[in-house]
């Protein structure tokens, strides 16, 4: 299950909503601690600048990495949009998810007035989508109930 934050969600809709016609893409990082708690957003560039695709810079991508790393942070949602077509992974999607532990979050703005927000896990290409709990704040650390490794 992913537990995420409304106000992240908001940011989420928001990036996605505001590159349309492009998909957009991005991070949420969170503590490399276990808990599964996806805090930080981080909005990407799209390098392919495409309706149809997603792609990080391979520069911005290397920074974020190093980033993260340097603040013991980990990608717990990897996010991208869908402009004309469901919230789910396509094939090409599927083929570059490398992060086993992340939450892959596509977004739909196909609709104007509304959007598809769905979480998946893809592990070795396959894809299982999961529930999204949308909280206002997380319970304080230590309470939380983590979902680390699902």
């Amino acid at each position: 299950m992913l537990r995420i934050r409304r106000d992240l969600v908001d940011a989420i809709v928001e990036h996605a909503r505001r590159d349309h016609p492009d998909e957009a893409c991005g991070v949420v990082a969170g503590p490399d601690d276990g808990t599964d708690r996806p805090e930080r957003f981080i909005p990407m560039v799209n390098a392919a600048r495409s309706p149809t695709f997603y792609e990080f810079d391979s520069g911005d991508l290397l920074r974020l990495y190093r980033e993260m790393d340097a603040r013991d942070e980990k990608p717990v949602v990897i996010y991208h949009s869908h402009t004309a077509t469901e919230a789910y992974p396509s094939r090409t999607d599927i083929k570059l998810a490398q992060e086993p532990f992340a939450h892959y979050v596509l977004v739909s703005t196909r609709q104007p007035d509304t959007y598809e927000f769905r979480s998946y896990r893809i592990v070795d290409g396959e894809v299982t989508e999961e529930p999204v709990e949308i909280v206002e704040a997380y319970e304080p650390s230590g309470t939380d109930s983590g979902h680390s490794g699902e």
